[in-house]
């Protein structure tokens, strides 16, 4: 099974400006991000920007990146553009990395890839992981996830779903519901090209908007997304300096270790 992955990269922050070029551990991030991507067995790794410093960024450290116009609304809109003007086949995968996810485990990227592949049937593959509190269910900017018996998406949401009619009556427990199944979803995607060319012509959907949650364009239209149990699950990514300090450490430790 042959993959790409592409990575989206935006200069601009409003909390950690220049973030894909912030150092860690002596090196910028967008540096750590790919050597993730390159170590899943990808066959092909590539950056897709807006701007000509992360180009250059990238190509002084033997990586490749492509321009791309800087009028995109999503990072999925900047890799359909660079899927197309690469001329990727119909039925070529591409895995959609974040920028900010320099602590991505490179078998989750490989886990993905290959669930899609697993599943013709399917538009897209991503992967989801069990809530372990209360304050994650109950925490919007946690993304959760419920699927159907197959292992596809039924629907995501920044609420807390499932909704445990009996157990939160009197508002949230001090404990998850034994049955409830919660699952947080792992922003990683899966695509194959010509799907995600049709996906980014496709109208947002009202509940994209509502939630702020590009997937459920997906959802809306009619399209299959498979939803795998993560095997390895990454630690949350860097959006603020604060991000940066914890992410140093853990690169710390597992060089101490190694």
């Amino acid at each position: 099974m042959r993959f790409r992955v592409l990575i989206p990269a935006r200069l601009a922050s409003t909390r950690l400006p220049r973030k894909p070029l912030v150092p860690l551990a002596g090196r910028p991030m967008i540096q750590h991000v790919m050597e993730r991507a390159a170590a899943s067995g990808a066959h092909e790794v590539l950056v897709a920007t807006d701007d000509e410093t992360i180009v250059r960024a990238v190509e002084a450290f033997g990586g490749r990146a492509l321009l791309t116009a800087d009028t995109h609304l999503s990072g999925t809109d900047r890799l359909a553009e660079v899927s197309a003007r690469l001329g990727f086949a119909e039925q070529d995968i591409v895995v959609n990395l974040q920028g900010d996810e320099p602590l991505m485990p490179p078998e989750l990227i490989a886990q993905v890839a290959q669930a899609l592949a697993d599943a013709p049937q399917a538009e897209v593959a991503t992967a989801a992981a069990p809530l372990t509190s209360v304050e994650e269910l109950f925490d919007p900017n946690t993304v959760k996830v419920v699927c159907n018996a197959a292992g596809d998406a039924l629907y995501f949401s920044r609420a807390a779903i499932p909704w445990a009619r009996e157990a939160f009556a009197a508002g949230p427990p001090r404990a998850l519901p034994e049955q409830g199944g919660y699952r947080r979803h792992i922003g990683l995607y899966a695509y194959r090209a010509g799907y995600l060319a049709r996906f980014v012509r496709l109208t947002p959907a009202p509940l994209e908007r509502m939630e702020s949650l590009e997937q459920l364009r997906v959802l809306w239209h009619g399209g299959r997304i498979r939803v795998v149990e993560a095997h390895a699950v990454p630690p949350a990514g860097v959006d603020t300096p604060a991000d940066v300090a914890r992410v140093e450490a853990l690169l710390a430790a597992t060089t101490a270790r190694a």
